[in-house]
């Protein structure tokens, strides 16, 4: 798959990766807007890494372009 086609599906909540990866990284999904120390917080990605937890994620050109995006069940 590719982004333009997971990212509705990021919308709806579910969790995403690229097959080409293969390494500690479990999924990507999407945190919606809330607040933080009162101001608004706006939509954000983030991925969950094996042993590390949860990091913010900004997808690379290489992430944009890729054919090898899956849904995580």
């Amino acid at each position: 798959m590719t982004f333009e086609e997971v990212l509705p599906r990021l919308k709806a909540g579910d969790k995403v990766i690229r097959n080409g990866w293969g390494g500690a990284e479990l999924y990507v999904k999407l945190v919606e807007a809330e607040k933080l120390d009162g101001e608004k917080m706006n939509p954000y990605f983030v991925i969950n890494v094996t042993g590390e937890g949860y990091t913010m994620f900004t997808p690379t050109v290489c992430d944009l372009l890729a054919e090898d995006w899956s849904i995580v069940e």
